[in-house]
């Protein structure tokens, strides 16, 4: 089991990434390489400052609703890029990884740590 936990929080840090590359990917659509590498900038603070494990400002409240906003957004900037079909198939991702990482038995590898 702890090969498929850590295999499940591998993804979600692909996801992240994934986020990552989806707002400079709209960046890149809307204005060009200074707003791609921007949006990627924004992304990573953002999660840096809210999402992450050891977020400064996140919190029982702030950490999942950012998290829902980042990968909203990502999901939408591929849209909005005209990538359809990629921001269907990211969204669906995002949504099935990260409830696998709401597993607890999944949790408790995280918690370890």
């Amino acid at each position: 089991m702890a090969i498929f936990g850590w295999s499940v929080l591998f993804l979600v840090f692909v996801d992240e990434l994934l986020a990552i590359s989806a707002a400079a990917t709209w960046g890149e659509y809307h204005s060009g390489p200074v707003l791609a590498t921007v949006m990627g900038i924004v992304t990573v603070v953002v999660w840096f400052l809210f999402a992450s494990p050891k977020a400064r400002y996140g919190g029982r409240m702030v950490r999942p609703v950012v998290k829902v906003l980042v990968f909203t957004l990502a999901s939408a900037g591929l849209w909005a890029s005209g990538h359809h079909h990629l921001a269907v198939a990211y969204f669906t991702f995002s949504v099935a990884i990260n409830a696998l990482a709401q597993l607890s038995s999944i949790k408790v590898l995280v918690s370890d740590y």
